[in-house]
């Protein structure tokens, strides 16, 4: 019986090609985070997702428009800074009869009328509803950054624990925002995570918090701590650190320490959740503070992929070998409203 590939080291990336979906591999996402503001100074933060899960490998020479053993989600979550809000809308769909889908051959992935897109050297997103939406234009400033070492980021000991996954860590940002039901023009800045792979963490993992900054020195971060159900941290938590020109720093555990300074309970899960952070990496001389933007920035997805989460963006302010800094970012906690250990 065929089996979905596991993520195995060694793979050579090739842009634009590894943009498009790898149906090979059972889970995929384009994540997308960013930091916006109207043309009349209000600040947005915004996450786009889409993902593809896979029910069974591909079969070769299944050609029904009904043979569809694949489905899709979406996630779409605006904050309003200034007014302390966050609000969400989910999408789902099978990929079949054209109503939902990923490209092999280029990079298009879709919901119905959501999508994200290549064109040229920029992606296109779109995802909308009366009262939220996006469509808007990102051009990467740095190269693809891939995350890891020869070619995976592991999880977990063992044979698959692990997965393909590189990010664009800044990309100038246009287009237009609605909002409670008003359009208008925006720009900023935003990231973009693709990850692909059959099996991440392992059972005894719970889950993750993951970190993206986007720092006033043109330097960008990736981290991610991997949690046992015991509370400790799994040794193969790591991150990147990106200098302003995209060159990439392999990060290990013992090369930066994370310290939560409080936590938000919530209000529908129950889950508690850290809420600000200490960070620091003694190496490259970072001592940063962040502090959540909104502190209700929850997802409840009981209508697409059933993961209950928080995603939301933060703001940043430290030091950096003794010159103040500060930056933007989005922080992803999982696991803490049920664990994840075996599912992702």
């Amino acid at each position: 019986m065929a089996e979905f590939a596991l993520v195995r080291p060694g793979r050579e990336y090739r842009f634009p090609r590894d943009h498009a979906a790898h149906p090979e591999f059972k889970t995929e996402w384009w994540y997308y985070t960013g930091h916006l503001t109207t043309d009349t100074g209000k600040p947005f933060g915004y996450q786009l997702t889409f993902f593809r899960v896979g029910l069974g490998p591909p079969r070769p020479g299944a050609t029904s428009a009904w043979a569809a053993p694949v489905v899709f989600f979406a996630h779409l979550a605006l904050t309003d800074i200034d007014g302390n809000r966050f609000v969400f809308r989910e999408k789902s769909g099978r990929g079949a009869l054209g109503i939902a889908g990923a490209e092999t051959d280029r990079y298009r992935v879709w919901i119905d009328d959501w999508q994200g897109e290549l064109a040229g050297e920029s992606h296109r997103l779109q995802a909308r509803d009366p009262e939220v939406g996006l469509e808007l234009i990102l051009t990467p400033e740095k190269p693809p950054v891939i995350h890891g070492e020869d070619g995976i980021s592991r999880k977990a000991a063992g044979e698959g624990f692990a997965s393909h996954y590189y990010s664009f860590t800044r990309m100038a940002t246009r287009g237009v925002l609605t909002y409670q039901g008003q359009t208008q023009a925006v720009t900023g800045t935003s990231w973009m995570d693709h990850e692909f792979s059959s099996s991440q963490l392992a059972p005894s993992q719970t889950g993750w918090d993951w970190f993206s900054l986007q720092l006033s020195d043109g330097s960008d971060l990736m981290l991610y701590l991997l949690r046992h159900r015991d509370g400790s941290l799994a040794p193969h938590s790591s991150g990147t650190l990106v200098d302003p020109q995209g060159g990439p720093r392999h990060l290990k555990l013992g090369d930066f320490q994370v310290e939560a300074t409080g936590t938000w309970t919530s209000p529908r899960s129950g889950a508690v959740y850290p809420a600000g952070w200490r960070l620091s990496l003694p190496g490259a001389g970072y001592t940063l503070t962040l502090t959540p933007s909104v502190v209700d920035q929850e997802l409840v997805t009981a209508a697409s992929t059933r993961v209950t989460y928080w995603e939301g963006s933060v703001r940043v302010t430290g030091e950096q070998r003794g010159q103040k800094i500060s930056g933007q970012g989005y922080v992803e906690l999982t696991g803490y409203a049920g664990s994840l250990g075996g599912r992702f």
